[in-house]
């Protein structure tokens, strides 16, 4: 039987890696306008990282990741023995935890210095079920922030945000924005014992996930995708009510800048992200007609508090991250035309076969002048070669026989319009170059 790829993995073929290539172009040129570079974290990090920074009791935490055991240490568990911590190691459900990480062992951000304004494009995994827009193998694009906690931060980082998705095509009126704030540690907790005590007097009618998590994060709850629960949660305080002066200040401000920006957005009050290292400003970015519980392409928020938690000195950060596999999707149902990989511009055919060392010497010089050029290596005719030209979506066809050789000229075919002419063997390379 075939061995197929795992189930929630795909293959990302020519066609589809061209535009994953482009998308990641997009977004390096729409964030580099705002200052931000970019970086690259391993795929696998120390589990703590992950448990420490995203949270013991979320989903991704405690359900989602999946954990690399070498050999060796697999031996070791099998006999009962424990881990040392660095031998514990996963691979990165998300993209945040990773870059902070990078920015506290480099110490990227020193005192007095300006911001790291950092980007990142690549695959994150989760042990999920798979599903339409849910892959366990998936690709993110994301910023982070590191060493300011201004409001403009958030703004601009919003603003830049809905900047990068009309570029890469998604309708504006098919997305919603959805802003809202969870306070600080000064007044989440009074917030917090609000939302248990909440729960607790409708307890009976929860789901069992969130009779499990109401102790540990009861706002976790916000993000139950059970019917029931969020018809429950729906009546629940509100953080609004909670916001001490100074997180009221900041989200206030954030919302003005987004208003002068032109930006518009829902305010949500049940808006709470999935990862507990939101501090303030959270938000995410909805579309119209899409799975409901799979219809988020993009979020973040600000999480001040992330560095500490990674072992680092205080260090405000804000950051967010969008699925590429879902932009992807939203763009094929608004009709989104994808680029075509292409290997050949330039197909070099041969009328004989005493011919067609000249064809490969051709070919050689057509590369080495920065054309995609191609022949035939299988013997086929010239009415094959012509097809296989056509297939392979050649622009010009070179045609080497063995009277026009003699002469010194070749044969060229313009593959939309079939016209023909003869040109010079040894101006060949720079002609094609022109036309193209």
């Amino acid at each position: 039987m075939a061995i197929n790829a795992p189930e929630g993995t795909y293959d990302m073929l020519s066609d589809r890696k061209l535009f994953w290539e482009q998308f990641k172009a997009t977004a390096r040129s729409v964030f580099g306008r705002y200052g931000y570079v970019s970086v690259e974290t391993p795929v696998i990090e120390r589990t703590e990282l992950f448990v420490r920074g995203i949270g013991e009791a979320t989903d991704v935490v405690s359900k989602e990741m999946f954990t690399a055991i070498s050999g060796a240490n697999l031996t070791k568990l099998l006999a009962g023995e424990k881990l040392a911590s660095k031998s514990r190691l996963s691979l990165r459900p998300e993209g945040t935890a990773g870059v902070v990480r990078a920015c506290v062992q480099h110490d990227l951000v020193p005192q007095g210095a300006p911001p790291a304004k950092l980007m990142y494009a690549g695959q994150m995994f989760r042990a999920e079920r798979p599903q339409h827009g849910r892959q366990r193998e998936f690709n993110q694009v994301g910023i982070e922030c590191l060493g300011a906690d201004d409001p403009t931060i958030d703004a601009e980082g919003i603003i830049m945000l809905m900047r990068f998705f009309a570029e890469v095509g998604i309708p504006r009126e098919s997305m919603t924005l959805l802003v809202n704030s969870m306070g600080c540690e000064a007044c989440r907790p009074a917030y917090r014992e609000a939302v248990l005590s909440y729960m607790r007097s409708h307890e009976d009618a929860l789901c069992a996930t969130c009779k499990e998590r109401m102790e540990m994060n009861p706002l976790r709850a916000f993000d139950c995708k059970n019917e029931a629960c969020a018809r429950i949660m729906e009546d629940a305080p509100k953080i609004s009510d909670y916001l001490c002066e100074e997180c009221a200040e900041h989200y206030g401000r954030v919302k003005e800048l987004l208003e002068l920006a032109g930006i518009s957005f829902v305010e949500d009050s049940r808006l709470v992200r999935g990862l507990d290292y939101y501090t303030r400003t959270v938000f995410e970015v909805q579309v119209a007609g899409s799975d409901k519980a799979q219809n988020a392409i993009g979020g973040g928020g600000r999480y001040d508090k992330l560095a500490e938690e990674v072992g680092g000195r205080p260090t405000p950060g804000f950051g967010f991250a969008l699925g590429f596999e879902r932009c992807a999707n939203v763009l094929e149902d608004v009709g989104h035309v994808f680029p075509e990989a292409r290997s050949c511009q330039v197909f070099v055919a041969s009328v004989a076969d005493e011919v067609r060392t000249d064809a490969f010497a051709l070919t050689q010089l057509l590369r080495d002048a920065g054309i995609q050029a191609e022949e035939d290596h299988q013997g086929r005719s010239l009415k094959s070669q012509f097809k296989l030209a056509d297939k392979l979506r050649a622009e010009l066809v070179v045609i080497l026989g063995p009277d026009e050789l003699r002469e010194g000229q070749v044969r060229i075919r313009n593959m939309h319009t079939h016209e023909e002419e003869l040109i010079a063997k040894d101006v060949v390379a720079g002609e094609i170059a022109n036309r193209l």
